[in-house]
């Protein structure tokens, strides 16, 4: 039986996971309640491990209402605060799994935090949070639910962690969170060796992008069509999570697994099929090639109706067809101003900016950017949404700056028209974030209401 058939005809085929009980941390929404409900679905014991008890104020989900799901999908489900950072929580939790369901078969080591922020920008106690969550939280699980494991037939544990690639360009813009991943991942390395033939360990990772609620904050408005849905990581955990024990030690990648077990369409797994996937991180796949696959397929589909400045992606050429002394315009001392320059095309789109901020922006936002550019344009902008009416222009803001952006004049035409997405500028090296990264991501979701002006 394949993970196809399984997918496309579960009804049809023995339920591989009926009985068995699943420890899974971080179950309340996103992947881990995607494999919960995936397994569900064959009547399988699910222990819900989440912070979530009472409704969060952005994001989704309890541990009660993932329950209801679970057991309407035909499991039984067990509910319990736990703060992976917490031992004692963990320990609770463990023995009222066994207590409950007679033991515990599966581990699912998924709960993480994360902070995409340069060494400099990341507060200590977001290092500390992710060191203890990601890494320390997945060993303490680990070892907590092992003397169970090793009693089971099934026993297996699954790090939803990356392959260990020591490329550093998955180390240089946030190097706290990748060590604090690879903490996970060197847990599947060590425990697979360590107990081999008792227990499998294993890790699993996406190609692309999985739309969740936490990428919906890391990535903005329209981010969720450049990803696929939870149910490919749920059917990858699936296949793992059935083999038998002697598939240990592998560093997964969802997409490559599905392939070897017959999937061949993909699109059902894509919110918007057809359109350009971002990939995930600490995979080697060329974010530069990508981003400019992206770039077109934005451009063929969502920017036929720009100005041609933008919609081409070229520099406005009016100054140099006017002549070299047309950009120059002189103060009473004589001196060039710098304010009275001829529209390129940062200049014009700060002033289209300008003219899009309102009083509901600022209210909502309340941030200042800075831009450092470089390139044909290269300078010092801002965007001030945090103060009185809000303003943009050239130079430095006369307050205090929130959040620094640096990247090439051309990139940050690109960027705020809708041809790059931030999301894919910031993974590919083209754009530096220092500073609040919360707004850095609001700044994101305006763009939206900017680049259908540009």
């Amino acid at each position: 039986m394949t993970c196809r058939a399984i997918y496309l005809r579960l009804e049809d085929f023995a339920m591989k996971l009926a009985g068995c009980t699943l420890f899974i941390t971080g179950a309340s929404r996103g992947i881990g309640k995607a494999i919960a409900l995936k397994a569900a679905k064959d009547g399988a014991n699910i222990v819900i491990a989440a912070k979530t008890g009472e409704p969060h104020r952005t994001l989704p989900g309890t541990i009660y209402t993932a329950a209801e799901e679970i057991e309407a999908a035909g499991g039984k489900a067990l509910p319990c605060i736990v703060n992976v950072r917490e031992e004692q929580q963990i320990v609770d939790a463990v023995e009222k799994a066994v207590q409950k369901f007679g033991g515990i078969d599966i581990l699912v080591n998924n709960a993480s935090a994360i902070s995409l922020t340069g060494t400099l920008e990341t507060p200590t106690k977001k290092v500390d949070l992710m060191m203890s969550a990601n890494a320390r939280g997945t060993y303490l699980a680990s070892k907590i639910c092992l003397p169970h494991l090793r009693r089971s037939n099934i026993a297996h544990i699954l790090n939803i962690s990356p392959p260990l690639n020591l490329n550093p360009i998955w180390f240089k813009n946030h190097c706290a969170y990748t060590i604090s991943k690879y903490g996970m991942s060197m847990c599947v390395l060590g425990m697979a060796e360590e107990f081999r033939g008792e227990v499998a360990v294993n890790a699993l990772w996406p190609q692309t992008a999985i739309h969740t609620s936490a990428m919906d904050m890391l990535g903005g408005a329209g981010v969720e069509q450049q990803c696929r849905k939870t149910d490919i990581l749920a059917d990858a955990a699936y296949c793992i999570l059935t083999k038998p024990k002697s598939f240990t030690g592998n560093f997964v990648i969802d997409e490559n697994l599905l392939r070897e077990e017959g999937i061949k369409n993909f699109d059902v797994y894509a919110v918007a099929p057809g359109h350009p996937l971002l990939p995930d991180f600490f995979l080697d796949v060329d974010p530069n090639t990508l981003a400019m696959k992206m770039e077109a397929h934005v451009e063929k589909t969502h920017l036929l109706g720009a100005s041609p400045v933008f919609r081409e992606g070229k520099k406005i050429e009016s100054a140099k067809h006017e002549g070299p002394d047309a950009a120059k315009h002189e103060g009473p001392d004589g001196a060039e101003s710098a304010a009275a320059k001829p529209l390129g095309p940062v200049a014009e789109t700060f002033k289209i900016i300008q003219g899009a901020i309102s009083e509901d922006v600022v209210r909502s936002t309340q941030g200042v950017y800075l831009f450092e550019l470089s390139g044909d344009e290269g300078g010092t902008w801002y965007i001030d949404l945090k103060n009185k009416a809000g303003s943009a222009g050239i130079g430095e803001p006369p307050v205090k700056v929130d959040v620094v952006m640096s990247m090439s004049s051309n990139d940050f035409v690109k960027m705020f028209s809708g041809k790059l997405k931030p999301t894919m500028a910031f993974m590919s090296g083209k754009l530096k974030i220092k500073g609040n990264m919360a707004l850095a991501m609001k700044l994101e979701k305006m763009m939206t209401q900017f680049s259908s002006k540009l």
